[in-house]
């Protein structure tokens, strides 16, 4: 059985920063990638960012460059989104996602169907 727990959502002012988390457990061993999608209400969901395990690379939306990081925490299972210079337009649920399935190039995926496991969201809400 594989669980991811998101955390770390919430209400906060346009600049503010919040920092989202992700908990794996489960299965994990071997997974190719974790990333974070997000969908606001009306509209599909949408790729924010993903790291790739044993790289470490990190690909990020163009629409939250230079503002969203990712980060891990092996020893925890645990994948962040550092949130910072948020936007009315950031509002939206946040999901982490995982993709068992390996790539031997290293490419990175921006689709949700290329995930195999997904968490339950987190709302996070800017207001102006």
């Amino acid at each position: 059985q594989v669980q991811l727990v998101e955390s770390g959502g919430g209400l906060v002012q346009a600049g503010g920063s919040l920092r989202l988390s992700c908990a794996a457990s489960g299965r994990t061993f071997g997974w190719y990638a974790m990333a974070w999608f997000r969908q606001a209400p009306g509209k599909e969901r949408e790729f924010v960012g993903t790291i790739i395990w044993n790289s470490g690379s990190i690909y990020y939306a163009d629409s939250v460059k230079g503002r969203f990081t990712i980060s891990r925490e092996n020893a925890k299972n645990t994948v962040y989104l550092q949130m910072n210079s948020l936007k009315p337009e950031d509002t939206a649920v946040y999901y982490c996602a995982a993709r068992s399935r390996s790539d031997s190039f290293g490419f990175y995926y921006s689709g949700a169907r290329d995930y195999d496991y997904w968490g339950q969201g987190t709302q996070v809400t800017v207001s102006s």
